[in-house]
């Protein structure tokens, strides 16, 4: 057996076929066009992003995959006709900010804490309802075709899966992200439906992410499309996370931790989710993200401060933080366990004296700081933690990984295999029939210093940085 696992992810879609001994190899990537038509919009062409599926799917073929698994970007959102598959809009994307009003709206009339308690996650525009909400009351054609029982409405995920295989659905873990699930039932909850205003008839079906979900033609044959799930779950499944206090990190556009719980979590400031296993086995986990890690590295490169990736690489020694140079990484605003979208990117501590390369180090170290805000944050659920299992293009840096690991106060442990996502959504789809094969560890082990006094100065800067954009977000 062998697998394409195909990762369709916010900057791009990847093909990995993955061998019967667990080894894999990347067969392609496909850039795709980032949006940005306003400010704090994202969007993406979703019949792109279903072509380079489909591409992405084709590699696979060609290289003899037996099986087809698929996770997408998460909380990213589509509208189309279901005759036909045309897509009524762009994909609104989970970095998007058009709906924090109404989300403000819901959070001043007393709903967040209901909100919470039946989704298990805060009330943010990150998540998918309001963006599904803000479809139909700025589509005219789609309040058309829900009225002729036509429309397809949900996360990606549905719109890929409907024009692959036929079936209008959704998996269990994509669901959890939209504010529509009740984390219990995992099912629609009709409560949330009528808060979001968002009509629970319209939605997908919702399955499991590791059953079979369709048949794909291939040229002469079918493939089975043995799995579906959200990228972050994937993750955690690829790096080997299966029992209570195994965590990961990965550090992607976005920045996420997910670690393991014994049944569903309760932890302020964090995401409660589900994952893989069924309605009597079924996995839980904790979640905390931070919205902008990748994202700020390619924005350094944007504005013409970094002239190439390999750059982060080969930074010389020394904290920009320890020269009291910070910078807060708030470009899209807080995620866990602040939730704060009026606070915006904040540099602190410039002079004539500060550098490129102090700038870059200061982003790289900004992140690091945010991340371990989240790793604090899971840890007050009490569940043991130990090693950290990363992934993601900042793990190439060494500068960043050393820092994190020193403000972390914890080992960092990189997998061989750079493609965890995807590699976790193939052997889900594999069954166990493909063992895991993460490839050669590296350990990075933390270094005594001043770690303590430089996350007391972030949290400063932080702290500085809310509250910046409260005036657009009333508007």
């Amino acid at each position: 057996m062998s697998v394409v696992a195909v990762d369709q992810g916010t900057t791009s879609t990847k093909a990995l076929l993955i061998e019967a001994d667990g080894t894999s190899r990347l067969l392609g990537t496909f850039k795709h066009q980032q949006i940005l038509p306003r400010p704090g919009w994202v969007e993406h062409n979703a019949a792109e992003l279903l072509a380079n599926v489909r591409e992405a799917i084709a590699l696979g073929v060609s290289a003899g995959a037996t099986s087809v698994a698929l996770d997408n970007q998460g909380e990213t959102v589509v509208a189309w006709d279901k005759t036909d598959g045309t897509p009524l809009c762009n994909a609104i994307v989970w970095q998007d900010q058009r709906t924090s009003v109404a989300i403000e709206t819901l959070r001043a009339a007393g709903h967040d804490s209901e909100v919470t308690a039946r989704s298990g996650l805060p009330l943010d525009a990150y998540f998918s309802a309001s963006k599904l909400r803000w479809i139909l009351d700025h589509v005219p054609r789609a309040r058309e075709l829900a009225r002729r029982g036509k429309l397809g409405l949900g996360t990606s995920d549905s719109y890929f899966l409907h024009q692959l295989t036929g079936r209008y659905v959704t998996d269990l873990t994509t669901a959890a992200r939209t504010s529509l699930m009740n984390l219990e039932a995992c099912a629609w909850d009709e409560r949330l439906c009528t808060l979001f205003d968002v009509p629970m008839d319209l939605l997908p079906e919702i399955i499991e992410c590791d059953q079979p979900v369709g048949e794909l033609p291939a040229g002469d044959r079918n493939l089975t499309l043995g799995a579906a799930i959200v990228d972050q779950v994937a993750s955690l499944y690829g790096h080997g996370c299966r029992k209570p206090g195994d965590l990961k990190a990965t550090f992607g556009t976005g920045a996420f931790a997910l670690m393991i719980s014994n049944g569903r979590p309760s932890v302020p400031g964090t995401v409660a989710t589900v994952g893989w296993g069924g309605p009597s086995h079924r996995t839980y986990a904790v979640d905390g993200g931070v919205y902008t890690a990748g994202a700020a590295i390619e924005w350094l490169s944007r504005i013409g401060l970094l002239n190439d990736v390999a750059e982060l690489d080969a930074l010389p020694p020394g904290p920009a933080i320890e020269k009291g140079i910070c910078f807060v990484p708030a470009l899209a605003g807080l995620a866990c366990p602040h939730w704060d979208r009026t606070a915006s990117g904040l540099w602190l501590g410039i002079d004539n004296a500060t550098g490129r390369e102090d700038l870059i180090k200061a982003v790289l170290e900004g992140i690091a700081f945010r991340m371990a805000e989240v790793l604090d944050a899971l840890a007050a659920g009490g569940e043991p933690q130990g090693l950290i299992s990363v992934d993601g293009g900042l793990t190439g840096s060494r500068y960043f990984l050393q820092f994190f690991a020193n403000v972390a106060k914890r080992p960092i442990a990189v997998p061989g295999n750079p493609d965890l996502t995807a590699y976790g959504a193939g052997l889900l789809a594999a069954r166990g029939s493909i063992p895991a094969n993460l490839g050669l560890e590296v350990t990075v082990e933390p270094q005594p210093g001043n770690a303590g006094a430089w996350r007391d100065r972030f949290t400063d800067a932080r702290l500085r940085s809310s509250g910046w954009r409260r005036d657009e977000a009333a508007t």
